[in-house]
């Protein structure tokens, strides 16, 4: 003889049950949905088929400044200045860069750089430490180079 339980299983447990798990499935999803919005730091564009129309026209630029054969790699020093190292540049390059928190808080910061010899090129200003990403700017006869590396 098979004993009943004491409280029969009713359809109110059964919804409390469908309530529960959906609920903290949403709660889940806009938790995720918030830290996803808030850590993007990406390329927004107003109007992206706009954007798209110049698209081939960024890659024409992006192939001539590889072509330049100029080269840049930066790194922070131990006072907080980036130091870069590079190739190929004319002596009178104007070299500068923005930076950028790529997640978390939304931190901008600017630098100019001053030539130190040997194709070396020393921020004035200093870095916070963390992780940043740089796009840096190069100038030179009429020429603009740029590339965007993790410091």
């Amino acid at each position: 003889m098979a004993r009943q339980p004491s409280k029969p299983f009713t359809g109110k447990h059964m919804a409390a049950i469908l309530v529960t798990g959906f609920g903290v499935v949403a709660c889940v999803n806009f938790i995720m949905a918030s830290y996803a919005i808030g850590g993007f730091h990406g390329t927004v564009v107003e109007n992206s088929y706009v954007a798209s129309q110049h698209f081939n026209e960024w890659l024409d630029e992006a192939e001539e400044a590889r072509a330049l054969g100029w080269t840049a790699g930066g790194s922070r020093d131990e006072t907080g200045h980036v130091v870069l190292e590079t190739m190929g540049l004319p002596r009178h390059a104007q070299v500068s860069a923005e930076l950028r928190r790529p997640i978390g808080v939304h931190e901008y910061a600017s630098l100019t750089f001053a030539p130190v010899g040997d194709g070396r090129f020393r921020s004035i200003e200093t870095v916070d430490p963390g992780r940043w990403t740089m796009r840096l700017t190069i100038k030179a006869d009429g020429h603009d180079w740029a590339e965007e590396s993790e410091i």
